[in-house]
């Protein structure tokens, strides 16, 4: 994990901002609390006693929560040297010791040193710029850093930043900027990540530390604090109280960056993308309180209240100065409903032969639902598993041939959910296996009658695709269902339940925060489990994604893979007589296919820098390698196909969206060019979705044209 940095910059006016970027902010003195150190405490008594992978609280594992707290401080090992390593690894069996007597002095006392070597370090950066670089010389920039030794000098640590102060002018450089403008992007994007360790909060230590110490016993285990709970409950209800404006702090204001629809902020036509949050008041007639300069998730929280409770807001419009005529906007907090991150529909048609064949496409981000809604008898609470239930009566409306969901990069959610989505595509029986930490296995099953959708069925994963999304997708593999196309999914065969320490510890008040703590392991019901292996699709598609660098693989403290006995279950079909013809009439597709060649050459080509490791700091040479892109891209425009672009199965537009590098922050952008990159990567052509829909076009036209074949594919409803 690395520490997420705030890049704000403490500014009034135009004036003030230049006095600023000259200035070193202070290192804020941060001392741990004392109802951190009590919530540390009560996280042991629950881990120790409940956790799935019981992980007694000894120097064995305080070694481990030293390891994951240095790695989160300086994974890539560009702030510490040897010698701060050495210094800390005094304590290195003394944080059990900090943990269960309540005394969190040694993370803190390193995060200290932290703040301080980030300090002097941009501050270094800082200097190298008004002296400027030459770029004839050959040397390059090793840009990751994780698996190199630290370094063992301060001459050393300068060293490796004056080549990355030097990589990021270069970026600017060929990006057609001159000299000056460079060096004032540069010095601003450092003032601001100085001015961002300025704010720090004990809380920032204590997440960090209580997250380390977690994530010691096993990947998927984590703290959450007060406000980070907040955030979790919102994820999963896709919901919140507020006035509907998505936020981005830049230099040191707080930034309208959309008005979703429908909301307080867009339906008082006062508010655009680009104004400028620079207070914010309880009620009509409040005084404001100043924002400038504030932590954005800090701000947030001021927005955010009560239903039908008012906020009033200063705001700067983003066409006027720093020293402009501000505006004052009074809004009704609403709820909202953040439909961007729900399920949605669309319909793909394919041609084969004379036949048309359209497919229904499900995409689904999330396992969501509204626990307290539900619970409380609201009709109307959300789910993913009604959403999908209403799209795919709409997708019955409009005829379509077969129904592909998409879960690629959804990283999981509600094991209810991804229960109850299942059952929308078999008639009753088991869905997954339980097994807790006594060895008590139970069997969680769909209990309602019939179906919502028995036509030919595709499941979409790729190895962003976890937990949930896996219990899914495993399911409709097992059963026989539908077939499963794309890369190896990530492997979390772990279940986790979150507790709450102010209510162990009978608080009123939310002030100890919740564990997110593994519970039991999840099992196909086949017996199998998805952990470390993933669900491995029936057909796969390329991918550039390594399993050892990403997903569960990746973790030296992941359980391992095990089996069970499968449950009693009966398949709803047989998908053996047709993949074969479907994997054949892919593969030859796809031989054919130009974007899945440059695909193919994208992901080499990106594997093989990464096995490098290397950036040239040579000017000459970097720009060589970048007429060499140009050239291959218009190539393939030339060729009437679009790029390949950054996004693995998805292909941009035009070369200039694809590759072309401004060498800026997204922060640092105009907010409207901003959206607009984002949109262009939105809209751009996936490749891979496409492939799906073929697959399942050609699984239409079989199943079509042999009654015979589709009596053993599909469920005897859906015989016709």
């Amino acid at each position: 994990m690395k520490t997420r940095l705030l890049w704000v910059l403490l500014a009034y006016s135009l004036t003030a901002q230049a006095a600023t970027l000259d200035a070193t902010p202070p290192v804020p003195q941060l001392v741990p609390l004392q109802e951190q150190a009590k919530a540390a405490h009560l996280s042991f008594e629950v881990l120790s006693r409940y956790h799935y992978r019981r992980m007694p609280l000894n120097d064995d594992a305080s070694s481990k929560i030293f390891d994951n707290f240095l790695q989160s401080l300086d994974g890539e090992k560009v702030f510490f040297s040897q010698a701060d390593v050495d210094q800390f690894a005094a304590s290195r069996t003394g944080l059990d010791d900090a943990i269960l007597g309540e005394k969190l002095d040694i993370p803190f006392s390193m995060y200290q040193v932290y703040l301080q070597r980030i300090t002097e370090r941009l501050t270094y950066a800082r200097s190298l710029l008004k002296r400027g670089f030459e770029f004839k010389s050959r040397e390059s920039y090793q840009y990751n850093r994780e698996a190199a030794p630290w370094p063992k000098s301060e001459a050393e640590l300068n060293e490796i930043w004056r080549k990355r102060v030097k990589s990021d002018w270069l970026r600017l450089k060929l990006a057609g900027k001159d000299d000056k403008s460079i060096a004032e992007t540069l010095d601003k994007r450092y003032a601001n990540t100085l001015s961002s360790i300025s704010k720090a909060k004990s809380e920032d230590v204590f997440h960090l530390f209580m997250d380390a110490y977690a994530t010691a016993i096993d990947p998927h285990t984590g703290y959450f604090g007060v406000r980070a709970s907040e955030e979790f409950d919102i994820s999963m209800k896709l919901s919140l109280v507020g006035i509907g404006a998505v936020l981005q702090d830049k230099d040191e204001y707080t930034i309208i960056k959309e008005l979703l629809a429908g909301s307080p902020a867009a339906l008082s036509g006062k508010l655009n993308v680009g104004d400028r949050i620079v207070g914010v008041g309880q009620g009509e007639n409040s005084v404001p309180t100043e924002v400038m300069g504030w932590r954005i998730e800090d701000t947030v929280a001021l927005i955010r209240g009560e239903e039908d409770s008012v906020v009033l807001l200063d705001v700067l419009p983003a066409e006027a100065a720093p020293d402009g005529k501000h505006k004052q906007v009074t809004l009704v907090r609403k709820k909202i409903s953040l439909e961007k991150q729900s399920a949605k529909k669309s319909i793909i048609e394919r041609k084969l032969g004379a036949a048309t064949y359209r497919v229904g496409v499900i995409s689904l981000p999330g396992f969501y639902q509204d626990f307290a809604a539900r619970q409380n008898g609201d009709k109307d609470y959300k789910s993913a598993t009604r959403d999908v239930a209403r799209l795919l009566e709409e997708l019955k409306a409009d005829k379509v041939d077969s129904v592909l969901v998409d879960l690629r990069n959804n990283g999981g959610g509600s094991l209810v959910e991804a229960i109850e989505l299942t059952g929308l595509f078999i008639d009753r029986g088991p869905v997954v296996q339980q097994r807790d930490s006594k060895g008590t296995v139970s069997v969680e099953s769909d209990s309602k009658a019939g179906v919502a959708w028995n036509g030919p069925l595709g499941v979409l994963i790729n190895r962003g695709s976890a937990s949930a999304s896996e219990i899914f997708a495993a399911a409709i593999q097992d059963y026989g269902r539908g077939i499963v196309i794309g890369n190896r999914s990530f492997g979390k065969g772990t279940v986790q339940s979150v507790v709450d320490l102010d209510f162990l510890a009978s608080n009123p008040q939310p002030v100890y925060g919740e564990l997110k703590m593994t519970i039991a392991q999840f099992f196909r019901v086949n017996g199998g489990t998805t952990q470390l292996h993933g669900v491995t699709p029936d057909i796969a598609l390329p991918t550039v994604m390594d399993a050892e660098e990403f997903g569960e693989s990746s973790f030296d403290n992941a359980l391992p893979w095990t089996s069970i006995p499968a449950a009693d279950f009966m398949p709803a079909g047989d998908l053996t007589a047709i993949l074969p013809k479907l994997t054949a009439s892919h593969k030859a597709r796809i031989a054919k296919d130009k974007e899945f060649q440059y695909i193919r050459e994208d992901i080499a080509e990106f594997k093989a820098q990464r096995k490098k490791n290397l950036i040239s700091l040579n000017e000459a040479e970097r720009r060589k390698e970048r007429a060499k892109l140009e050239a291959r891209l218009q190539l393939r425009e030339n060729g009437g196909r679009a790029p390949a672009g950054k996004t693995a199965g998805k292909q941009a537009a035009s070369p200039g969206h694809a590759l072309q590098d401004d060498g800026l922050m997204s922060s640092e952008r105009d907010t409207n060019a901003d959206l607009a990159i984002e949109k262009a990567r939105d809209d751009a052509k996936d490749v891979f979705l496409n492939e799906a829909a073929h697959i399942l076009g050609d699984a239409s036209a079989l199943l079509q044209s042999s009654p015979r074949l589709a009596s053993r594919v599909l469920p005897a409803r859906a015989i016709r």
